[in-house]
Formats: structure tokens, C-alpha cells, sequence
């Protein structure tokens, strides 16, 4: 009796709003908003991700093809890597748009990652920021405000709730029905984000990370389903239910994460770019000049190696003087660069801690939160890019530097400069650029995702089942007030 009490409920309510032309023009405006931010993201995206990939390729592969060249000269030369979009990012690009995808790599600096795609009016028009995720987090709420802020309002106005009470329908059964009304048009809006999960699935993602995306939204919009009937079980009138919801909504979608935002400023704010390049070059001043090798900082190192190989003279040494102590100075110096980016890295992270501490009380940024690390679009994505491209510049700069140690005299290096040939000894064997290893850069772990979005899944999980009892509660309130 129960179950098909609350379906019959559902029913009649779906049949109410099919007459209702402003709830029908709503869903029309909003899922028409939802299919365009799918459409313009997808293509976005998957082109984003077909240049990387090629652009790494030729970047790979115009490093490799370099004729024979002076190792140090290919130091300078650099390389290119590119951030590739994870498979998800079609449905949540998070901060994909506004960070840097592209670093260029060379000796003796980090550079920062350039060329981020925010995508601009010329590309997208007005939906250029308007991602499915955006959509799903920001309208979709908005819709099912729309359509049942009156859902159990109007019935008590009318005082037709009294009437269905006496049909032995308890309170808890008609709340249950107008919920059930109002998830199953949430459950609609969700089949266009079930589809770019599967989307996304066919492109590389896993399976289960792409059911617990699709999941975690299902949850924030039942969470917006109780709370809009809870509103209406406990307004007297259904304006009264509508302001409500509305002030609801701006407070949690907008006034909280502006609040997160500023909070995060005022209390963990980042050094600018102007004070921490002037604190690198005040600190590498003392770090010496890999390029002079008669410099001072290098004199400790010249006297080991006269020790090492038994020898009282640079010209006597089995290696390249000029090549170790290139290496060397590459060593000291990512070790003082690589400092200092892991007191931005930080920095960073404690705003996005200290932000994300609101999620508790906005599901809004608490699906925000949820939906980036599971997508893995998230800041620490964006961290672990930059140290991966860090280790790969590491790692091709050390490797020519060992070459430029062990693979060209210290004679020739010396003499490259005299005349054409003293210039082409001083080169070697283009084979040695293979020292470049493929840059892969992969979404985190499975594990990680899920881990780091576990938490942001349990406040959305509080949230709904804290409004569901709100929803009874007021359920019940109105028919002992009616009795």
C-alpha cells in the first residue's frame, strides 16, 4: 500500500507540472543550457587533447632529430611537455582552463607552465566557462527549485494535504511522494552526465571512477531534492517556500565560496611572483656560475677530483672538467629551485585546505571538491604536472651534462671557439639525444582519487540525509498542525 501510495503521489504530481508552462520553459532554458555546455566542453576537450598529444610527439621527436651539437648547446635548446587532459575533464575541466599545460624545459631554470586554455569568447561565445560540471552544480538546482518549491506548499495553502491524510496516506508517505516526484526529474537531468561518463570510459577512464563521478552528482541533486521539499513541508505559503530556496541556493552556490575564497587569502596568502624571484636570485648568487669553471664555488669540487684521480691538473683529469662541474651547478641549483616551488606548492595547498574547509557547510563546494579530484582536475593534478616535467628536465639536463662530462674532451671543449674545426671537434654524436625520455604524464591513482574524494562524498551524503529528515519532520509538523 505503502510503495504504490507514494508512486501514485509521484504520478499525480508529474501530472501537475506537465501543466505548468513555467516549469516546462525552465527545464526547456536549462537542459538546453546543460546540452550546449556538453557539446562546446567535449569538443573543447578532446581537441585540446588530440593537439597535446601530437605536439608532444613533434616535440619529442625535434629534440631527438637535432644534428650533432656542442651537449651544452642542447641544454639551451630545451624541450617542450604537455599536460594531456584526463578522460574526465569533458564532463569537470576544473582548474584545467586557468593553469598553465604547456612548460618549456631547459638548463639552469624552472620555468612556469604557459598557454592556459581558458577558452575565450571567439571559441565559445558566451558558454566559453560553462562546463557540463558548472551546469550540473549551479542550473540544475535552480530547475528543481523551479518546478517543486510548491510541491508540498501549495497542497497545505488549499489545505488539500488534510484530504489526502484522511485516505489513509500518512504524511511521511505523501512527503515521500512528492520526493519521489522530484527525483525522478533529477534522475532525467543526470542521463546527459551518465553519458560522458561513459564517454569518458571509453577513452581510458576507469570504470569505477567514472560510476563514482556519475554517483556523487546523483547524490548532491538528491540532496537538493530534500532540501526543496523540506523548505515546502515547512512554508505556510509557497512564495514563503520560494524565497527561501532562493536565498538557500545564492548562499550556498555563491556567498559561501566567495567567502572561502576571501578567507583563503586573507589567511594563507601566496608570496607574489616579484618576491620570490627576487628571494631565488638573492639565494643562487652564492650557488656559483656552472658556466665559469674557474669559479670559486667549484674550487672544493676541483680539488676532490685531483684527489679521486690522482692527478694535480685539470688538463690530467680522465673527465671533462668543464662538463662536471655543468652538472654539479645543475645539482645545487635544482635543489634551491626545487625549494622554493615546494614552498609554493605549500602555500597553495593550505588556501585550498583552508577553503575547502566550508564544504562543510555548502554542498556546492563540497561537490566541487568531490567532482575535481575524482575527474583528477583538481590543484594537486596541477602540482604533480609541474614536478613531473621537473624530473623530466632533470633528468635530460644531467644526462647531457654527463655526456658533455664523459663524451668530449676537455681540449677541444676549451678550444671550440678558434676556428670551423677546433668548433666541429667540439660536437657530438646526435645519438646522444637520446638521453630524452617519453613524457607520459597520467591522472593520479585510482586510489588517490577516491581518497581524496571520500571525504567531499561524506558531507554530501550528511547533507542529504539531514535534509530528508528535515522533510519528514516537516512533513509530520504540517498534518499536526492540520489535525
Amino acid at each position: 500500500m505503502g510503495g504504490s501510495a507514494i508512486a501514485r503521489i509521484a504520478r499525480e504530481e508529474w501530472r501537475y507540472w506537465s501543466r505548468s508552462k513555467t516549469g516546462i520553459a525552465a527545464g526547456v532554458v536549462v537542459m538546453l543550457l546543460l546540452l550546449t555546455s556538453l557539446v562546446t566542453t567535449f569538443v573543447q576537450v578532446e581537441s585540446e587533447r588530440e593537439a597535446r598529444l601530437q605536439l608532444q610527439t613533434t616535440a619529442e621527436e625535434t629534440f631527438r632529430n637535432q644534428p650533432a651539437r656542442h651537449p651544452h648547446r642542447m641544454v639551451h635548446y630545451g624541450h617542450y611537455v604537455f599536460r594531456v587532459p584526463a578522460p574526465l575533464a569533458i564532463a569537470d575541466p576544473g582548474v584545467d582552463p586557468f593553469t598553465g599545460t604547456v612548460m618549456f624545459l631547459e638548463g639552469h631554470r624552472q620555468n612556469s607552465a604557459t598557454f592556459a586554455p581558458q577558452y575565450t569568447r571567439a571559441q565559445a561565445g558566451p558558454y566559453a566557462l560553462l562546463s557540463p560540471a558548472l551546469a550540473y552544480q549551479l542550473l540544475v538546482p535552480l530547475l528543481l527549485i523551479v518546478v517543486g518549491f510548491a510541491s508540498l506548499s501549495r497542497e497545505r495553502e488549499a489545505r488539500t494535504d488534510q484530504l489526502v491524510f484522511t485516505m489513509a496516506v500518512s504524511p511521511s508517505t505523501f512527503w515521500l511522494g512528492k520526493s519521489l516526484a522530484l527525483a525522478v526529474l533529477a534522475l532525467a537531468a543526470l542521463l546527459p552526465l551518465a553519458l560522458v561518463a561513459i564517454q569518458a570510459w571509453l577513452n581510458g577512464e576507469d570504470g569505477l571512477i567514472a560510476t563514482a563521478f556519475w554517483f556523487g552528482y546523483a547524490v548532491y541533486l538528491l540532496c537538493w531534492v530534500f532540501l526543496i521539499t523540506a523548505a515546502s513541508a515547512w512554508s505556510k505559503r509557497a512564495t514563503t517556500a520560494l524565497f527561501t530556496l532562493l536565498a538557500c541556493w545564492v548562499a550556498i552556490s555563491i556567498v559561501l565560496p566567495r567567502a572561502a575564497s576571501s578567507t583563503a587569502d586573507t589567511f594563507a596568502p601566496l608570496n607574489s611572483k616579484v618576491q620570490n624571484d627576487l628571494e631565488v636570485t638573492r639565494v643562487l648568487r652564492d650557488a656559483g656560475d656552472s658556466h665559469n669553471a674557474n669559479d670559486p664555488a667549484f674550487a672544493k669540487l676541483r680539488d676532490q677530483l685531483f684527489a679521486q684521480y690522482d692527478v694535480d691538473s685539470i688538463d690530467a683529469l680522465p673527465v671533462n672538467f668543464r662538463g662536471v662541474v655543468a652538472g654539479k651547478g645543475e645539482e645545487e641549483l635544482t635543489h634551491i629551485l626545487n625549494r622554493f616551488a615546494d614552498r609554493r606548492v605549500s602555500q597553495e595547498l593550505a588556501q585550498a585546505k583552508l577553503a575547502g574547509a566550508f564544504s562543510v557547510a555548502s554542498p556546492y563546494l563540497a561537490l566541487k571538491s568531490f567532482s575535481i579530484s575524482t575527474a583528477s582536475t583538481g590543484l594537486n593534478q596541477h602540482h604533480q604536472f609541474l614536478q613531473d616535467a621537473e624530473a623530466a628536465r632533470y633528468s635530460f639536463v644531467q644526462g647531457l651534462n654527463q655526456v658533455h662530462a664523459n663524451d668530449l674532451s676537455y681540449e677541444d671543449d676549451i678550444n671550440r671557439n678558434k676556428n670551423a674545426e677546433a668548433s666541429q671537434r667540439a660536437r657530438v654524436d646526435a645519438h646522444h639525444w637520446r638521453v630524452l625520455d617519453d613524457f607520459d604524464w597520467q591522472p593520479a591513482s585510482n586510489a588517490a582519487r577516491l581518497s581524496n574524494s571520500a571525504p567531499y562524498l561524506a558531507i554530501l551524503l550528511l547533507w542529504t540525509l539531514v535534509a530528508a529528515w528535515l522533510g519528514r519532520l516537516g512533513a509530520l509538523r504540517s498534518w499536526k498542525v492540520g489535525e
